[in-house]
């Protein structure tokens, strides 16, 4: 490898730089964007443990029944 290697405090600070840099470019959602999103996330988490405690119960019946 040739070249002159760079300070590890050089590298940290570019990345820190590029990564303030890259969050400048993010458009953060308001406060009612905010909420909603939260609600929809809600909404399909409960709906996803609903629907795999169902399966659950019904698949563990089906083997109790199956198997007595």
């Amino acid at each position: 490898m040739t070249g002159t290697r760079e300070n590890p405090f050089q590298l940290i600070a570019r990345f820190v730089r590029e990564v303030i840099s890259e969050l400048r470019k993010v458009i953060w959602p308001n406060r009612k964007q905010m909420v909603t999103y939260t609600i929809v996330v809600f909404i399909f988490l409960f709906f996803m443990v609903g629907l795999i405690f169902g399966l659950d119960q019904v698949f563990s019946r089906g083997v109790l029944w199956l198997y007595g």
